[in-house]
C-alpha cells in the first residue's frame, strides 16, 4: 500500500481539481500561484498515470472530458476531508479558545446578552470573538464557527439556521407619545424615519402603495447605530426582532405599530464540516441552539406583559 500511495500523484489531483473549477488553465495557475506550465505539466502527468485524456483544449477554455466528470466528485471529496483532517491536527484539537466569528451587531445585542449562561455552564471553555460581515475563509484564520446573517448558502461548509428574524417599527416613548403609532397603510410623509440599507422603509408600505416621502432624520448604515439614534429620539426605525427585544424590554424603545415582517434573511451557524466532532465547537452549537430555542419570536405569548 505504501508503494500505491508514492506513485499516487497526489498533487497532479490538487491542480486537476483546480483547473475542472476555472475551465482555464491561466486561471487555474493563477489560484494557485504557479506557472500555466507547471499546470499544463500536472495535468499530463496525472492523464499519463490514468492513460486517458481529462480534458478537451477550446483556444483558452478547457471542457471536462467523460472521465474527468467521473474523477472530479471523488477528487473533491478527498481533498476537502484531507484539508479538514490537516486543519483539526494543525490547530484545532490543540487546547486554547474558541474563535467564533459574526456580526458586530449580533454580538453586542444578542449574543453578549447570553454569554453568561455559556459559561457557568461551559466554564472550560473561552470564548474569543472577531465581528465581520464577510464569510471567512476557514482555512486560512484560526476561526472555528461563524454566525452569517443571510440565506444559508454557503457552499462546503456546514450550515444549519439557528433564527429567524422580522423587521418591526420602533421609536422613543417620547417620539410615539408626539408623533402616534405607525400603523402599515400610514402616510410616510408625516413621520422622521431613520433609514438604513438593511432595513428599508420601502418594504414597510402595501403591495398597492405608491408612496413617496422625504426622510427627515439621519440614514446610518449600521443596525446598532440605527437603534441608538431610535433611542436618543431622533426618528422611527424598521428594526430587526433580534437586534430590539433588550431596548424594548429596557422600554428604552417601544414598538411603534402591530405588524412584524417576516426578514428575507436569517442566522446561520456556520463552520467546516471536520469541525463538528470538535468538543468546544459541539458544546457551543448545543448551547447557542438551545439559546436560540428560547428566544421569543415578536408573536409568543412570552412577549405579554
Amino acid at each position: 500500500m505504501a508503494v500505491v500511495h508514492n506513485r499516487l500523484p497526489l498533487g497532479a489531483l490538487r491542480v486537476f481539481e483546480a483547473v475542472a473549477s476555472a475551465l482555464n488553465f491561466s486561471a487555474a495557475a493563477e489560484v494557485l500561484n504557479v506557472t500555466p506550465a507547471a499546470v499544463s505539466q500536472q495535468i499530463k502527468v496525472l492523464e499519463q498515470y490514468l492513460q486517458v485524456p481529462l480534458f478537451r483544449r477550446t483556444g483558452r477554455r478547457v471542457e471536462l472530458t467523460d472521465e474527468a466528470l467521473e474523477l472530479l466528485p471523488a477528487v473533491r471529496d478527498g481533498l476537502e476531508r484531507l484539508e479538514g483532517a490537516m486543519l483539526q491536527i494543525k490547530q484545532h484539537r490543540r487546547a486554547g479558545p474558541l474563535q467564533i466569528s459574526t456580526l458586530a451587531s449580533f454580538l453586542q445585542m444578542w449574543l453578549l446578552p447570553r454569554v453568561r449562561s455559556f459559561r457557568r455552564k461551559f466554564s472550560d471553555i473561552e470564548l474569543r470573538f472577531h465581528t465581520s460581515r464577510e464569510l471567512i475563509d476557514f482555512s486560512r484564520t484560526s476561526m472555528h464557527v461563524a454566525i452569517r446573517f443571510g440565506h444559508g448558502n454557503y457552499p462546503n461548509l456546514h450550515s444549519e439556521k439557528l433564527l429567524d428574524d422580522w423587521l418591526v417599527p420602533v421609536a422613543s416613548p417620547e417620539m410615539i407619545k408626539q408623533h402616534g403609532r405607525l400603523e402599515r397603510g400610514a402616510d410616510l410623509s408625516k413621520y422622521p424615519l431613520l433609514e438604513s440599507d438593511d432595513e428599508p422603509w420601502s418594504v414597510w408600505r402595501k403591495a398597492d402603495e405608491e408612496v413617496a416621502w422625504h426622510s427627515r432624520a439621519p440614514a446610518i448604515d449600521d443596525s446598532a447605530g440605527l437603534l441608538a439614534a431610535a433611542e436618543e429620539g431622533l426618528g422611527f426605525a424598521l428594526a430587526r426582532w433580534t437586534l430590539v427585544t433588550r431596548a424594548l424590554q429596557k422600554g428604552t424603545l417601544k414598538l411603534a405599530g402591530k405588524e412584524a415582517l417576516p426578514f428575507r434573511s436569517a442566522y446561520y451557524f456556520v463552520c467546516p464540516k471536520a469541525f463538528l466532532g470538535l468538543p468546544k465547537v459541539a458544546q457551543f452549537r448545543e448551547w447557542i441552539f438551545a439559546a436560540a430555542r428560547d428566544f421569543p419570536g415578536p408573536g409568543d405569548p412570552r412577549n405579554r406583559g
